[in-house]
C-alpha cells in the first residue's frame, strides 16, 4: 500500500494525490521521465537519472514523493543523500569537507507535459523541504541548466541561491544553488501554489488504491 501525504486539486479542479513512492513506483517513474525527455526541445535542461540511481533513492538515501490522478503518474520529486566524492555539490558551493554530511540534494523534477502550468513543480519542493530532517541535514543543494528559467524561479521560491556556475554532468553547465537550514524553518504549509490548491482536509490519509535539474 502506498503512503498518501496529502490530496489537491488542478486548475480544472481535477483531484490528485501526493505519494510517497517506493521501489515499486520505479517503472511509472521510468516511464515519465523518457516522456518528459521525448517532449524536451533541448536535452541540456535535464540530466535524467539511471535506474540505478533511482534506486538509491528510493532505497534509503533519499526521499521521493509522485503525483498521481486515479493510477496515473503524472509528476515526481526527489531528495537525495549524495556520496561523498569529487562532484559533491557542497564542495561546489565552497563547504568544508566536514560540512558535506548534512547536505542533501534538490533532485529531480519531472511533470508531465501534459499537466505543466499547475505549479506541480514548486507545490512538490515545498512538500520536501518539509519532509527533510533538519537535526540531520543543514544544507540543501541543487544545480539548474542556466537557460532553465522556470526551475531558478522554482530553487529561488524554495529559499535557495546562487554560489557558482560549473561544468557537472560530463561537461553540462549549471548553476549550484544552496540554501542553509539553519537560517530558516519549515513553512508547514503547502498552499501557495499558483493554479494548483491543497485539499487539506484529507491530508494525512495513508492509503490509496527527492539534484541534476528539473522541468515542469
Amino acid at each position: 500500500m502506498r503512503k498518501q501525504i496529502t490530496t489537491g486539486s488542478l486548475s480544472n479542479e481535477q483531484i490528485f494525490h501526493v505519494i510517497q513512492l517506493t521501489i515499486d513506483d520505479l517503472p511509472l517513474i521510468l516511464q515519465l521521465q523518457t516522456k518528459v525527455e521525448n517532449a524536451l526541445v533541448s536535452n541540456t535542461f535535464l540530466s535524467p537519472l539511471s535506474r540505478k540511481e533511482f534506486t538509491r533513492i528510493l532505497t534509503g538515501k533519499g526521499f521521493m514523493l509522485g503525483v498521481f490522478i486515479d493510477e496515473k503518474l503524472i509528476a515526481f520529486r526527489a531528495m537525495l543523500q549524495p556520496e561523498m566524492d569529487e562532484e559533491h555539490l557542497g564542495l561546489d558551493a565552497g563547504l568544508p569537507e566536514a560540512e558535506l554530511p548534512k547536505v542533501i540534494y534538490s533532485e529531480i523534477s519531472n511533470v508531465d507535459p501534459e499537466y505543466r502550468g499547475n505549479g506541480l513543480q514548486k507545490y512538490m519542493g515545498q512538500i520536501l523541504m518539509n519532509e527533510i530532517d533538519y537535526e540531520k541535514f543543514r544544507y540543501v543543494c541543487a544545480t539548474v541548466a542556466p537557460m532553465n528559467i522556470p526551475s531558478i524561479k522554482d530553487k529561488f521560491s524554495l529559499g535557495l541561491e546562487i554560489v557558482a556556475l560549473k561544468e557537472k554532468y560530463q561537461g553540462k553547465l549549471r548553476y549550484i544553488f544552496i540554501k542553509d537550514l539553519s537560517i530558516h524553518s519549515k513553512n508547514g504549509t503547502y498552499n501557495e501554489l499558483g493554479p494548483c490548491r491543497e485539499n487539506r482536509g484529507t491530508a494525512g490519509v495513508d492509503t490509496i488504491g527527492l539534484p541534476r535539474n528539473s522541468y515542469s
